[in-house]
Parts: C-alpha cells; structure tokens; sequence
C-alpha cells in the first residue's frame, strides 16, 4: 500500500512541475505576442495579460509541487560533517537534492514572478529587456520535478532504513532483556 502512495505521490509532483513548466512557456509565448519595440538593449513592450494570468499560475503550481514533496518526503536535515559521514547514502542523497530543490525553486519561482508582474501593468513600460524569465522559469519547473522527484524518493528510502535499523535495534534489545530475565529464578 505504501509503494501506491509513493507512485501517486512522484506522480503528483512531477505532473504539477510539467504543468508548471508548460504553463511558463505558454507565458513567454503569450508575451512574445504583444507589440514590442528594442534598441539595443532597452525594449518597450505591450503587457500581456494572458502571460501575466499564466505565468503567475506556473508559480503557483511550482511552489505547490515542492510544498507537497518537502511536507510527504519529511525533514531530512544534517547539521554538521560528522553527521554527513555518519549517515546512510540515501539520507546524504536527499540533502543534496533537497538543498538542489530549494535553489531551483528560489531562481525559477523568482523567474517566473519577474516574467509575470511584466505583463501585469495596464500600459506599455519601457526598460532594460527582460528576455525569456518565463520560460527559463519554465524550463526551471521540468528541473525542479526531477530533483524534488529524486528527493521524496532517496527521502523516503532514507526513512525506511532509519525505521528498519531502529526495530532491529528494539528487537534485539529485547531479547537481551529476555535472557537476562530468564537466566535469574
């Protein structure tokens, strides 16, 4: 049953980080269809309130994936470099993707905000470009799905071997306590 679960957990935040990705990209192509106007490296540009309506919901989608595997995958934190050394394979992996997850979702969260609050104003602005923010924030969400994906599952791992090592510690504890009991009248 718990297998189950996993699959529709990796599934739920993977489709949520394609749809994020796809939705990113729609944005920019949204955007790239309004009227613009570039000298050099200034551009002034029509809002789009369609890119503005999709990128916005990219973010969204890209935070709730990775709300949805930080909350199921569980805390998978180390605090110092015995701990790292000490610790399984599994549970180093997941920091690592863990900490990637993050970082990924701070630029591309920050990409796609950026790319969406462009195409929110009611008027032409006129500035420095902002080339292509959608969809590398876009592109971010398909990466994000990867590392979260690969987190919940070394995460999950990682608490098996933990939960594994644990009963077995109980299990042989009580017996040791069994025999010394039944060794004395």
């Amino acid at each position: 049953m718990a297998r189950i679960e996993g699959l529709i957990i990796c599934l739920l935040i993977v489709i949520m980080d394609i749809v994020a990705g796809i939705l990113g990209i729609e944005a920019e192509i949204a955007q790239n269809k309004g009227h613009h106007f570039k000298f050099l490296i200034f551009e002034c540009k029509e809002p789009r309130p369609q890119a503005f309506k999709l990128g916005l919901a990219a973010a969204v989608l890209l935070a709730l994936a990775h709300a949805i595997a930080n909350l199921l995958g569980g805390c998978m934190c180390i605090c110092s470099k015995d701990e790292l050394e000490k610790s399984s394979a599994n549970r180093q992996l997941a920091v690592v993707f863990l900490i990637l997850s993050w970082v990924i979702l701070a630029v591309g969260f920050t990409l796609l905000i950026i790319g969406a609050m462009t195409n929110s104003k009611h008027r032409a602005s006129c500035g420095i470009s902002h080339h292509n923010f959608l969809s590398i924030g876009g592109i971010l969400c398909f990466a994000h799905g990867l590392f979260c994906l690969a987190y919940y599952v070394s995460a999950t791992a990682a608490a098996r071997e933990h939960e594994r090592a644990s009963h077995k510690g109980r299990g042989g504890a009580q017996m040791t306590q069994s025999g010394q009991h039944s060794g004395h009248p």
